[in-house]
């Protein structure tokens, strides 16, 4: 009876795990398959396109890349997204690995106050201080300026950064520290060397909940940003399509 029972069980967990992968498959299907489509379809002439929209590219073509690439200046704009939003993340994810070592590994006066002060700026968002953020910029003459965006796009993900990398840096041992100080090791050697390759899943984390609204985000570059050579991705499409 025992080894029936145990076979019934076996069967029942085979089916579950069957009908999630159907499932799963079913669902990546339908998310999968409107980008198969778009990409199909841009391989394709137009006059083609408008004859047969659901048919596969019989003769497969880049000129429609190659247009948007060089008569739209999208070759700009990419770049652009690129520089600026590869600087912030490197600047956000240098301050937030110093301020999140200091903030995980010691208590001090205000250390408390800090970490709250930090953690507030995740509740708030940043779009609220656009008015006195841009009077700042206007002052600093940052205002159409790659620099001057970079800086915002920074100070947007160093809260979350803090309070990921300070949670990391919390949990590792004290023992390890205090064996490098014996050794004659230096405070920076000790975070450079020790604890930051320790961390590098939080830093892998960081990066990528950085990158991917900075890349895509629309509002700042269309505020801060007036000359069209120096426009993120986000806001030269929107151009491209409204014409």
């Amino acid at each position: 009876m025992s080894i029936f029972k145990k076979t019934q069980r076996r069967k029942k967990i085979d089916w579950v795990t069957v009908g999630t992968q159907v499932l799963l498959w079913g669902y990546a299907a339908i998310v999968l398959g409107p980008l198969l489509l778009v990409v199909n379809n841009a391989l394709r002439p137009t006059r083609e396109i408008f004859k047969n929209p659901l048919g596969l590219a019989t003769s497969p073509s880049f000129q429609s890349f190659v247009k948007a690439w060089e008569k739209a200046n999208f070759n700009t704009y990419f770049f652009n997204s690129l520089i600026i939003t590869v600087a912030a993340v490197l600047l956000a994810t240098a301050v937030s690995a110093l301020a999140g070592y200091i903030l995980g590994r010691y208590q001090f006066k205000g250390s408390a106050f800090l970490s709250a002060y930090f953690l507030a700026g995740l509740m708030l968002p940043f779009r609220l201080a656009i008015v006195p953020l841009f009077l700042l910029l206007n002052d600093l003459g940052l205002i159409d300026s790659r620099l001057g965006l970079i800086l915002v796009y920074a100070a947007t993900g160093i809260p979350f950064s803090i309070f990921i990398l300070s949670s990391f840096f919390r949990q590792l041992p004290q023992e390890l520290s205090e064996a490098a100080r014996i050794d004659g090791a230096g405070e920076f050697t000790i975070f450079g060397r020790i604890m930051l390759p320790l961390v590098r899943p939080a830093l892998s984390t960081v990066v990528v909940f950085q990158f991917v609204p900075l890349w895509n985000d629309f509002f700042f570059p269309l505020v801060l940003l007036r000359s069209t050579d120096k426009w993120t991705l986000p806001v030269g499409m929107t151009r491209f399509f409204g014409e």
